[in-house]
């Protein structure tokens, strides 16, 4: 097996724990959310930010390693216009995730805390929801473009 095929195999499988992970813990801060039950929301949240740290943060440090050293291994340049977009997108992404890890753990701390009280999550964890909401849709749809971008591989201008 070639250089080439593990470092796309390893790329890919990021690409997909990045995909994968992002979706599953989106479906279940959301569920746990709407269930109410201060100590499902805890216990969600609690796994959520370990899976960010564990299959995400990997995901995140693999995917522009891998990336650089496929596009040194074919030839491309990274200023190639769909790998320069794909890179601002990583970019654009991260700008969303690592507020979105910050929210996770106070929501996390607030339920844990609404279960210790034994009261309902305080309105301080509601408005963090919906931030944590609203952050996942464009960090979401920037990751499928990239995925598209790394399958179609468009001759798009990119300027510096």
């Amino acid at each position: 097996m070639t250089a080439y095929f593990i470092l796309k195999f390893l790329h890919v499988i990021g690409a997909t724990v990045l995909l994968g992970t992002g979706a599953g813990i989106a479906f279940f801060m959301l569920a746990a959310h709407l269930s109410g039950n201060p100590a499902t929301i805890a216990g969600t949240a609690r796994l959520v930010v370990r899976a960010d740290f564990l299959f995400t943060a990997t995901a995140v440090v693999v995917q522009p390693i891998t990336g650089v050293l496929l596009a040194q291994n074919v030839g491309y340049s990274l200023l190639d216009g769909w790998i320069a977009w794909s890179i601002v997108l990583y970019l654009f992404t991260g700008a969303f995730w690592l507020p979105v890890v910050w929210m996770q753990m106070k929501m996390r701390d607030l339920a844990a805390a609404a279960v210790r009280e034994n009261r309902p999550p305080p309105p301080q964890y509601h408005k963090l929801f919906w931030w944590w909401f609203a952050f996942g849709f464009p960090a979401f749809a920037a990751v499928l473009a990239i995925f598209w971008l790394m399958i179609a591989k468009p001759p798009l201008p990119f300027f510096l």
